[in-house]
């Protein structure tokens, strides 16, 4: 569908240098959590939308962590919701700019966060600003919140808050501009291991809960095989992934305790509490209370994934919005990623969609991270097209 002449007039007030300042400012700009260091970006967001015209809340979900929540107004119909969070993961090492520097170079933005999601949220607010008085039957809102790298205190404050109707949601994370209608979710989940201690000349006096442990992880990676039977079109399979190990206190002390904590990539359609209650029954099979061992199971984390069918009108309006925008032809496609996405698909039954500029793979949290420039105005482009389409 080609561009007329309404929505050209409209796509002509994108200001490409505006869009560069902004995506700038909000990389150098800090937000690392852990542990929780979204101030900044929020207050250097809400000041752009500000300076912009636009309708500004913010809304505290802890103690120096505001979600904030910038809308353009329309008719009483439901609204398109652009989906961003403020946070980034920590720095790390390798870097050979500074992260918080906004370096522009080659036609890239460089800094962390550039990709991962300060560009797409950059993109999504001149878009807010292009449709300035655009007659809309419906609201456009920006939603930027905080803690998705960590638990989604952001997210789910927001969705308790929330009372407007959605016609679709369009979350920016990146995609190297591919529309992505599936995404999974992800869990993690906290084995405790209770033995007893005793000296390690005598350790059969004691419980070692790390033989307990390492019982636990084997199971856990018998798991993971039985998954990778049952692949999802799109998305491949669920997986199992034990990250992290801690336990014992000596060498020469059997150890009392150990603590393993494992990722779980969840498909559409999996609910958490049934995952918890799988590993639990597994566990229990083992036996272990017969070695003097005992287990607690918890569930910290977790994220919904999400399926939206490709004949919806925010899939097909989102795609074609997107070619004609300027992107390149490419398929619909799912994400082994996960996103706060899935919780605006579980928790407010909108169909929800993943675009953005930059690379979750080739970029987000890397050294050197970067956006090109040219995808920040593709994206802008897509989601004030999206809107006039979409709410036209």
């Amino acid at each position: 569908m080609s561009l007329t002449p309404a929505e050209q007039k409209v796509l002509d007030r994108i200001d490409e240098d505006l869009l560069v300042r902004v995506t700038q400012d909000l990389v150098r700009a800090h937000g690392q959590n852990p542990p929780g260091e979204e101030a900044a970006t929020a207050v250097a967001l809400a000041a752009a939308a500000r300076d912009l015209g636009l309708d500004v809340q913010t809304s505290p979900v802890e103690p120096g962590r505001e979600n904030v929540s910038i809308t353009l107004a329309g008719g009483n119909n439901p609204g398109l919701l652009l989906l961003g969070h403020t946070d980034v993961v920590p720095v790390g090492d390798g870097w050979t700019v500074d992260p918080y520097g906004g370096l522009l170079r080659d036609g890239r933005i460089y800094g962390r966060g550039a990709s991962d999601m300060k560009g797409g949220l950059a993109a999504a607010l001149i878009a807010l600003a292009a449709l300035c008085g655009t007659a809309l039957t419906g609201p456009v809102e920006l939603a930027a919140v905080v803690d998705e790298e960590e638990t989604g205190k952001g997210i789910r404050a927001y969705i308790a808050e929330s009372k407007r109707q959605y016609a679709g949601c369009i979350t920016a994370e990146p995609t190297d501009l591919q529309t992505i209608i599936a995404a999974r979710g992800d869990s993690y989940l906290r084995v405790e291991v209770h033995g007893r201690a005793s000296h390690a000349g005598n350790p059969d006096g004691g419980a070692n809960a790390i033989y307990g442990a390492a019982a636990v992880v084997a199971e856990i990676e018998r798991l993971h095989a039985e998954l990778a039977t049952a692949p999802h079109p799109l998305l491949g399979p669920a997986t199992w992934s034990v990250g992290q190990i801690n336990g014992g206190t000596g060498g020469s002390i059997v150890p009392a305790e150990c603590v393993v904590v494992a990722d779980r990539r969840l498909l559409p359609g999996e609910s958490p509490t049934e995952v918890l209650a799988d590993l639990g029954r597994r566990v229990a099979a083992l036996h272990l209370e017969d070695r003097g061992l005992t287990v607690d199971l918890a569930m910290p984390m977790e994220m919904p994934a999400f399926e939206t069918a490709d004949d919806t009108a925010l899939v097909r309006t989102t795609e074609s919005a997107r070619l004609a925008a300027g992107g390149h032809p490419m398929p619909l496609a799912g994400w082994t990623a996960a996103c706060d996405g899935g919780y605006i698909a579980r928790d407010l039954d909108v169909p929800v969609i993943v675009l953005g500029p930059g690379s979750v793979t080739t970029q987000a949290h890397r050294a050197n991270e970067s956006v090109p420039v040219t995808e920040l105005v593709t994206a802008a482009r897509t989601y004030t097209l999206t809107a006039l389409r979409l709410l036209g």
